[in-house]
């Protein structure tokens, strides 16, 4: 547990210090992402995002297990 923390911790420092490239991703605007916008209503679902994401961080997972 104490590992992970850690690693939770230089991973959360490493994307703060980032912070001025990673915004400019256009993650979250991808084709593919749902969006409804009406007059007093505003509905988002990252849908191609979240499959990119979950891709990335289970092939991130598995290279580090190996």
């Amino acid at each position: 547990m104490n590992k992970a923390l850690i690693w939770a911790g230089a991973i959360c420092i490493c994307i703060g210090v980032c912070w001025p490239w990673i915004k400019h991703i256009p993650l979250g605007r991808l084709p593919g992402d749902i969006t409804i916008a009406r007059e007093h209503f505003r509905f988002y679902f990252p849908v191609t995002t979240s499959l990119l994401l979950s891709v990335l961080i289970s092939v991130l997972i598995w290279f580090f297990r190996k």
